[in-house]
């Protein structure tokens, strides 16, 4: 296979109107294709995020209302009380690819706009356990710069930047009981 990217991800909305005003009026992206699906039980509409790829929105007559903490995280990164795990198989967030030089313009922008966002998090790419993952400032360490909010359905949406390309470490994944296969848990700072 060769693989050109993520072309669509396709998420569901409560209210197609409202959805439509906030991705295209408070976010920019221009409004593709929308249509009605056969036989009146939704619709289906498609947005341009840019560089080819597209989210794209269902609206179902029959879908059940959103479950914060279930389907998707119910408190934006870094928000306290509560944290932003979500259920398996759900989707947790969309990041949206900025320019460094535009991230903290285009946070003002959103809160202008009435949008509830994060401060930008300096995420720094370290080893794990051996410093935390945040700064306060951009440093030399800094991987990607992002801020988080949600859309009007709790969809949590991100804006990041990536600062530097950073290491190709990974750390060993965990297995459904949380250890490692080489018999270890999960550490961090």
């Amino acid at each position: 296979m060769k693989l050109q990217g993520l072309h669509h991800l396709a998420l569901v909305s409560s209210d197609m109107e409202r959805t439509v005003r906030f991705y295209t009026e408070v976010l920019g992206m221009t409004l593709k294709k929308g249509f009605d699906l056969d036989g009146g039980y939704g619709q289906h509409f498609f947005f341009d995020m840019g560089g080819g790829s597209e989210l794209a929105f269902f609206w179902f007559r029959d879908a059940p209302p959103r479950e914060p903490g279930v389907a998707a995280p119910n408190t934006l990164v870094g928000r306290r009380p509560g944290n932003i795990t979500s259920a398996h198989g759900s989707m947790n967030h969309v990041a949206i690819n900025v320019a460094p030089e535009d991230i903290d313009g285009y946070r003002e922008a959103l809160i202008a706009k009435g949008v509830d966002v994060t401060p930008v998090v300096n995420h720094d790419d370290v080893v794990t356990g051996k410093d935390a993952r945040t700064s306060a400032e951009v440093t030399d360490r800094t991987w990607l710069r992002s801020c988080y909010f949600f859309d009007p359905d709790g969809i949590m949406l991100e804006l990041c930047a990536t600062v530097n390309q950073g290491s190709p470490d990974v750390d060993l994944p965990v297995n459904a009981e949380g250890i490692k296969a080489d018999g270890s848990r999960i550490t961090g700072a």
